[in-house]
This record gives C-alpha cells, sequence and structure tokens, in this order.
C-alpha cells in the first residue's frame, strides 16, 4: 500500500500512532498558533472546575431561533434549555432586541451566567449587500473585499451577532454546483488572497472591539469538488491534488487568524468530514496550528447516520473524537455525550477540550467582560446601510461587473433615443441581491430600470416586456417560491410574451435584454444539469435578434453559463451576477460609460455543459489535442473543441490594453534568490480604464505531472488613454513550491514558463531555470 495513502487512512481512522505521525513530512508553511493569554487560560480554568457535565455539554449545543412576521420567535423549549444552560450558541436570532432578550435569560437565569453567542448567515453583507462572493472575486480588486467585509461586520455586530458564517473558501470547477456563486471561484492562489482579506475585513485587528465580528470558514474541506455538481454529494481525491488544489484557501485563512471552522457535508477519505479525525485534528490542528473552534454546519453530525457512520450514539463518539466542538441544530452532543462517557466511547478530556475551545471564542469576542455589547439599539440605527456603505455598495459592485464582449464598439450606450429594456429581470427587485442574502430587504435594492432611469433622466425612454418567466417548470416556481423567490408568472404562453417583446423591442434604437437565472436557482440546494439560460430566454433572445436592432445582453445569474449562441449573436454582453443592494445603479453606470468595467471572470465558462469540469490550471495528457482536425487518437471531443467560451481570467474594457514580451532579470533563479517580471502594458484606446495583469507560470518537468499554468501573481492598474506603464512581479523559490507525493512542499530545480497576461489565455511567455542551488 501507499505510503502516503496508507498514513491518510490511518488517521482518518484514528490509528495513526505519535511515532508514526513524527515520520510524517513537515509543511514549509505551517503555521503556529501564538501562546494563549494566561488571563483567558486561568479564567477558563477555574470557570471548568465549576462547570457539571451537563453544563459543559450544553455549551458545545447550538439552537436555532427564527423570525416570523411580526417579529423574534422564543419557544418555552428554547428558554428552559437556555435557563438549565444547555445551549452554548443561538443560529438565526438577529436585532439587538432579539438578541439581548436571550443574552439577558443566559446571563441572568442560569447557574453560571456564561453568554451566548449569536451567529448568522453573513455571506456578502448584512444589511448593505454586496455582490454576490463570485462577483467579488471577478472584481480581482482586495482591498474592495476587504472593505466589503468590513461593512458587513459593522453592519452585523450593530445587529446583535458576533460570529458570522464566512468567508467560503470552497474551490470549485463544476459550475453545475449551485453553490459556486458562494466562492472565489477555480484557482487556489486567488483563493487564498481572498480567504485572507475577508478574514481581516471580518475579524480586523481585534475580536474585543465591539464593531468586528468572528470569521467562520466554510466548508473545511473540499466540499466544491462534489461529484456531479450535485450539493451534499461525494467528494474524492487523491492527496497531491487535496493539497496542492483545495486546501490552500482554507490554510490561508488560518493563517490570517480565523476564529473558527465548519466542517463539510461530504465525506474525505471514506469518512464524513465532521467524523474525520485526520482532517479535524492531524491536518487542521496538528499540521496547520489552528486554535479556534470547529462548528459542524447544519445538523451535518445526525446526517453521519445516513452515511452509514452508525446510529446517534456512534456518530456522536465519532464528531467529538474526530475534534468537532460544536453540534449545529442537532442535539446530538446533547443527547448522547454523558452516555458516550459512561460508555467509555469519549473521555473527559475531549469534552473538557471542546468546552474549552467554546468558551475562549466567547472570551476573545469580550462576552465575558460586556455580554451585551452587541446590543446597542441607538448604534444598530445608526449604522444599517449608512449613506457611505451604500455608496461603497454601487461602487464595489461596478467593479465587480464583467464585460464579456462588446462588438463594433456597441457599449457604452448613449443617453439618447429609446431603449427596450426586456426580459424576466428587466423590472425584478428580489433577484438584485442574490441568494443568501441574509437580513438583506430586497424591497431596497435597485432594480435595472430603475437603475437605468436614474442614469439617462428624462432624456432617453425606456420601454419594458417582460418577454418570458424564469421557467414553465411549475413545480420548479413552487419550490424557488416556497424558499423567498417572490416569483410572479405570466399565465401568457410563450408565444404571446414573446411577441410582446417583439414588439416593444421594435419601438427602440438598442435592445437591452435582462436575462439569466432567478437569485434561487444558485446557492445552497440549487444544483443544475443544464447551466444554460432556464426557460424560453433562448427563444426570446432569438426572436429579439430577427428585429435588427442592436442587442446587448445583461447577465444575472450565480454560475457560469453555457451560451454558445449567445456569444455568437449578441452584440454585447455584461456579466452582472447578482450585484447587490445597488446592482441597478452600478450596471447602469457601466452601460452608460459612468464606470469603464475592468472584472475578470474567475470560473471558467465552457462552450457546454459536458466540458464540465473544465478549469484553466489542467494537467496535460500523453496525448494532448493541438488543433489538427483529422488527428483522432488525442484527448479531445468529437462533437465540440476543448476551449472553454471565456476563459479563466477573461474579462473585456471600453479600451484596450497591449502587452509588451516579459522581461527578465535573471534567466537561472538560485534556490535563495529572486527573479523579476517586467512587463510593459500600454492603453491603446480612447478611455481611461483598469486592467488586472495576471502573472503564470509552468513547471515544465517535475517528479509529478504539473498543471499547464498557475496564477502567481497579479496587479490591478489604471492607466489614462495612451499610457504605458511597466508593471514588475518577483518571483522566488517559495512561490514554485508545490506538494509532491510525500506531501513535501518544496521546489524542484530545472525548466520553468512565465507568462503575463489579461488572462489565461492570451499571454505572453519567457524562460527560466531554477537552479538547484
Amino acid at each position: 500500500m501507499n505510503r502516503v495513502f496508507r498514513t491518510a487512512l490511518l488517521m482518518s481512522l484514528g490509528l495513526l500512532t505519535p511515532q508514526l505521525q513524527a515520520q510524517q513530512p513537515a509543511t514549509a508553511a505551517t503555521a503556529r498558533a501564538a501562546a494563549p493569554d494566561p488571563k483567558m487560560t486561568k479564567f477558563i480554568d477555574e470557570l471548568l472546575q465549576k462547570m457539571t457535565l451537563e453544563e459543559k455539554i450544553g455549551q458545545l449545543n447550538m439552537i436555532t431561533v427564527g423570525f416570523d412576521v411580526t417579529g423574534p420567535v422564543v419557544s418555552k423549549d428554547v428558554d428552559a434549555s437556555i435557563k438549565r444552560g444547555s445551549v452554548g450558541s443561538v443560529l438565526n436570532t438577529f436585532t439587538p432586541q432579539a438578541a439581548r432578550k436571550l443574552q439577558e435569560m443566559a446571563v441572568k437565569q442560569t447557574r453560571l451566567h456564561i453568554p451566548l453567542i449569536f451567529g448568522y448567515d453573513v455571506i456578502h453583507g448584512h444589511r448593505t449587500i454586496f455582490p454576490i462572493a463570485l462577483g467579488l472575486a471577478s472584481s480581482w480588486d482586495l482591498p474592495a473585499m476587504e472593505r466589503s467585509a468590513r461593512i458587513a461586520a459593522e453592519e452585523a455586530s450593530a445587529d446583535g451577532i458576533n460570529w458570522v458564517y464566512s468567508p467560503m473558501v470552497d474551490i470549485a470547477r463544476d459550475p453545475r454546483w449551485g453553490r459556486i456563486s458562494e466562492g472565489s471561484g477555480e484557482d487556489p492562489y486567488l483563493g487564498s488572497q481572498i480567504a485572507r482579506v475577508m478574514v481581516r475585513g471580518y475579524q480586523g485587528d481585534d475580536l474585543k472591539k465591539n464593531n468586528t465580528v468572528m470569521a467562520c470558514v466554510k466548508h473545511f474541506a473540499l466540499y466544491g469538488a462534489a461529484e456531479a455538481g450535485r450539493d451534499y454529494n461525494t467528494t474524492d481525491m487523491s492527496l497531491v491534488r487535496m493539497y496542492n488544489e483545495y486546501l490552500p484557501p482554507y490554510k490561508a485563512a488560518v493563517e490570517a487568524g480565523a476564529g473558527s471552522m465548519m466542517s463539510s457535508f461530504n465525506d474525505i477519505n471514506g469518512v464524513p468530514a465532521t467524523g474525520n479525525k485526520w482532517l479535524m485534528t492531524e491536518l487542521l490542528r496538528n499540521q496547520w496550528g489552528f486554535d479556534g473552534f470547529v462548528a459542524t454546519d447544519y445538523t451535518a453530525i445526525n446526517e453521519m447516520t445516513a452515511h452509514g457512520m452508525g446510529d446517534d450514539a456512534q456518530v456522536s463518539a465519532l464528531a467529538l473524537n474526530a475534534g468537532i466542538d460544536q453540534d449545529m441544530v442537532g442535539e446530538v452532543f446533547l443527547k448522547n455525550l454523558a452516555q458516550n462517557l459512561k460508555d467509555g466511547t469519549v473521555q473527559q478530556a475531549q469534552i473538557d477540550l471542546a468546552c474549552r475551545r467554546i468558551l475562549e471564542a466567547k472570551w476573545k469576542l469580550g462576552l465575558f467582560e460586556d455580554p451585551y455589547r452587541y446590543t446597542n439599539e441607538k448604534r444598530a440605527k445608526a449604522t444599517m446601510m449608512k449613506k457611505e456603505f451604500v455608496a461603497d455598495a454601487r461602487d464595489i459592485a461596478r467593479k465587480s461587473l464583467v464585460l464579456l464582449k462588446n462588438s463594433n464598439n456597441t457599449l457604452p450606450l448613449k443617453k439618447q433615443g429609446t431603449i427596450a429594456l426586456i426580459g424576466p429581470l428587466a423590472t425584478r427587485q428580489r433577484d438584485m441581491i442574490g441568494s443568501w442574502s441574509g437580513a438583506g430587504d430586497w424591497k431596497q435594492a435597485v432594480s435595472l430600470e430603475q437603475g437605468i432611469k436614474n442614469a439617462v433622466g428624462s432624456g432617453v425612454k425606456v420601454v419594458t416586456a417582460q418577454g418570458a418567466n424564469f421557467t414553465d417548470d411549475e413545480q420548479m416556481i413552487a419550490r424557488l417560491n416556497q424558499h423567498g423567490g417572490e416569483l410572479n408568472v405570466d399565465q401568457r404562453t410563450s408565444e404571446e410574451m414573446i411577441r410582446e417583446a417583439v414588439q416593444v423591442a421594435q419601438q427602440a434604437d438598442v435592445i437591452v435584454a435582462a436575462v439569466g437565472e432567478s437569485q434561487g436557482m444558485t446557492g445552497e440546494a440549487a444544483s443544475r444539469a443544464d447551466i444554460g439560460l432556464p426557460g424560453q430566454q433562448l427563444e426570446l433572445l432569438k426572436a429579439l435578434k430577427k428585429t435588427g436592432k442592436p442587442l446587448v445582453l445583461v447577465l444575472m445569474n450565480g454560475r457560469p453559463l453555457t451560451l454558445p449562441w449567445e456569444d455568437k449573436n449578441a452584440d454585447a454582453i455584461l456579466e452582472t451576477w447578482f450585484a447587490g443592494s445597488q446592482a441597478g445603479n452600478a450596471i447602469a453606470d457601466v452601460l452608460f460609460g459612468g464606470y469603464n468595467p475592468a472584472g475578470k471572470l474567475t470560473a471558467t465558462f465552457p462552450q457546454h455543459v459536458g466540458q464540465v469540469p473544465l478549469y484553466y490550471n489542467h494537467k496535460m495528457t500523453g496525448r494532448p489535442y493541438q488543433g489538427v482536425a483529422l488527428d483522432k487518437y488525442k484527448s479531445r471531443y468529437m462533437d465540440v473543441s476543448n476551449d472553454p467560451l471565456y476563459p479563466f481570467g477573461f474579462g473585456l474594457s471600453y479600451t484596450t490594453f497591449e502587452y509588451s514580451k516579459p522581461e527578465l532579470s535573471t534567466t537561472t533563479l538560485a534556490m535563495n534568490g529572486t527573479l523579476e517580471v517586467k512587463v510593459t502594458v500600454k492603453n491603446t484606446g480612447n478611455y481611461d480604464g483598469e486592467e488586472v495583469v495576471q502573472l503564470y507560470t509552468r513547471d515544465m518537468v517535475g517528479s509529478i505531472s504539473r498543471p499547464v499554468q498557475e496564477l502567481k501573481g497579479f496587479q490591478k492598474i489604471m492607466l489614462k488613454k495612451g499610457e504605458s506603464r511597466i508593471v514588475s512581479f518577483r518571483l522566488t523559490p517559495e512561490d514554485l513550491k508545490f506538494y509532491n507525493t510525500d506531501l513535501k512542499f518544496a521546489a524542484e530545480p530545472g525548466d520553468f514558463q512565465v507568462m503575463v497576461g489579461g488572462n489565461s489565455r492570451d499571454v505572453q511567455m519567457a524562460a527560466f531555470k531554477l537552479a538547484a542551488q
């Protein structure tokens, strides 16, 4: 049996001895936890001595307390559970009034007065909603992303919340998976940079400040690699792929000081993450030095029974022994750990350790000093959707938009004549804020229609038609509406709706077609097997095309879509994702030239769903296809090319940029040296504009097969019309390291290529060597 696989198997089963552990290759960049605060240690030591077994187990239990239309609902069972010390944290309760009511119950009416943690899904904003995470990533603007997290923390912490389930750092390469919308795309390097700034944005420099919140990094681990793109499904991959391609963003978040992690639903090496000791203890804590606490995802311990891991008592012991500290909503720990202890399947020390980690989080948040620091109603009123927050939301949304096509300079539009705004997303507010929009109020979102009217004033006539429903599938409509879809279905036939849209379009000088997905078609439990435009929207576009009017597509969606007809026939295509509270204004800014788009894709758009998974940093095969049409025995499709529709890093501008060939400071990089890569970028078009300059490398020969490209750096620069600038990157051997078959993180001497360009496809290349010494 392969030694690395055998080691992983033993660790996943909890059978690896300390002697065997010591033989494992060390990680070069291993993070080590800082020494704990001695005051915290003393306080918690004394508190633990006072606690009963039941109170310790209670700290590991999270309950959910939701809202109805009239306000917070606190059931009698919840009251009783809190008062007897059986609750450590609360999910889904916010507002200062609601949080204070429960907090007072915990602090004033329990034996030991231990405060509660309040957690909530603050994913891409709290009250002020920013673009979905895939959109934020498309800005390639790290300060903007950090700013979005900082604003979310300001609002959430003023609204009774001190713990947020973000960032989601799962690498995803299958757009059928609905939760690709919630992450940063397909690249581990970019994903790692984003993980760091998001953690910093939420947590700030001191968790005890009343305007910071504790981040919960999710979903640990590999959740984005679910088979068939189906949510909650099995994940299976080699350790080499795991370490090189999927684990880096989680590790980056740990290094940034994230206070907590959330276990994923999938299995890893055959063991569900929530019961996987190798993952939660050996890797996360022993290798990476994580010192926070680990919470499950919603009822994940219970769900291990369906995985085939045993009954409630068995999965309770499995989760605790793996290193899980908190049971989200399932109450498996609450009901089983005391008996587990009697049966000898868990040890008192493990219960104490899990309890300690929860208490430490409360100490770090300052809850023992002031349990009501997050429940100030005056502060809440002054903070929510502040004028400057809304302005930032508009600016950040503009940065996230990606121009995919612009034939004959169709965009920007002129502020004159008549515009036909057509499509199921033309006038809707609900979809602007996307899925996982938490406490955001869609009624405060700016629709595309309103944004265009705000931009053009009375000088332009805007005529509208829906043109198509999102879907004619009644069951899907019912599912979407059950979960807040707010879909009003036009009962006319598709033919009637399209006929009306064509009549409206014939009145106009240009057609702006707002098409895509309803927000509930992406996100959790929203996998799609067909990732083209849903419903009759493509037929609508074909009819609009026949009018001969310029056709501008404004896409709203939470995943890469298959758009071959659209790419061939539309005059311009603007990808806007779900852009948040200020979506309509931000999109209009771009459509009419108030802002020059600079977004770049962080997830590949395939031509056809059959190409999935399709991603830029793939491995080379032994029979690579090189474009010879009749060359049969190559790695290729018979009915479509291997190429993506739009590659990773792609995005156009209203101006154009020209790149020189990279200049290297040396062609031989020493093991203790630095290689400087310089490239001249010139704005050759007619507008001032921003460009994301991207640097990739390729390791030409390795002890294992290496990707054809790997992103290693990027810079977002602004160039005025006609301006040139030298952009410089620095590479060291550290940038060239990877995990080999022994899971040793090392750079191997040999030949390399460096590539620089505006996307992963259109690059200029130079070569260098990494010296042995």
